[in-house]
C-alpha cells in the first residue's frame, strides 16, 4: 500500500446537490420547495414544536413531577443490615467499607425495617424515631 493509493470507500463520498440550476437538472425553478407558503421562503420556517398556532403538546399536557439532585448524596440503611455488620461502632467509613452505602453518600439515616439484636453505637450517623427506640431497646446508642 502507498499513500499515494489510498482511497474512500466506495460511496462515502457524493457530490452535493446543486438545485436552482436549470430545467435540465431536475432541480431548476422552485429547487424542490414546491410552490409558496412558508417553507418556500428563504428564512422562513417555525421553531421546533410550533403548531400553526394551536396550542403546543408541550403546553396542552401538565406539568408533572421533579427530582432533587440532592438526593444522589442520601444514603439510607436498614436495622436488618446494622445486624448483620457485627460491628460494636458504626460510621460512615464503616458502611462505605462494607459496600451497604454508595461511595457519593454524605448524609446516612437508619430506618426500622427489621429488627436489631445487638448493641450498636451510631457515630455520625441518624436514624429515625422508631429505629432510635430499636437501637436503644438492644443496649445501643445514638450519637
Amino acid at each position: 500500500m502507498e499513500l499515494n493509493s489510498i482511497k474512500p470507500a466506495a460511496g462515502a463520498k457524493h457530490a452535493k446537490r446543486r438545485v436552482g440550476r436549470g430545467i435540465g437538472s431536475g432541480l431548476g425553478k422552485t429547487a424542490g420547495r414546491g410552490h409558496k407558503g412558508q417553507k418556500s421562503r428563504s428564512g422562513g420556517y417555525h421553531k421546533v414544536g410550533f403548531e400553526g398556532g394551536q396550542m403546543p403538546l408541550q403546553r396542552r399536557l401538565p406539568k408533572r413531577g421533579f427530582k432533587s439532585q440532592s438526593l444522589r448524596f442520601n444514603a439510607e440503611i436498614s436495622l436488618t443490615a446494622l445486624d448483620h455488620l457485627g460491628l460494636e461502632a458504626v460510621d460512615m467509613l464503616a458502611l462505605k467499607q462494607a459496600g451497604l452505602v454508595g461511595e457519593l453518600a454524605k448524609v446516612v439515616k437508619v430506618i426500622k425495617s427489621g429488627q436489631i439484636n445487638r448493641a450498636v453505637k451510631l457515630d455520625g450517623i441518624g436514624a429515625t424515631a422508631g429505629a432510635k427506640a430499636a437501637i436503644e431497646a438492644a443496649g445501643g446508642s445514638v450519637a
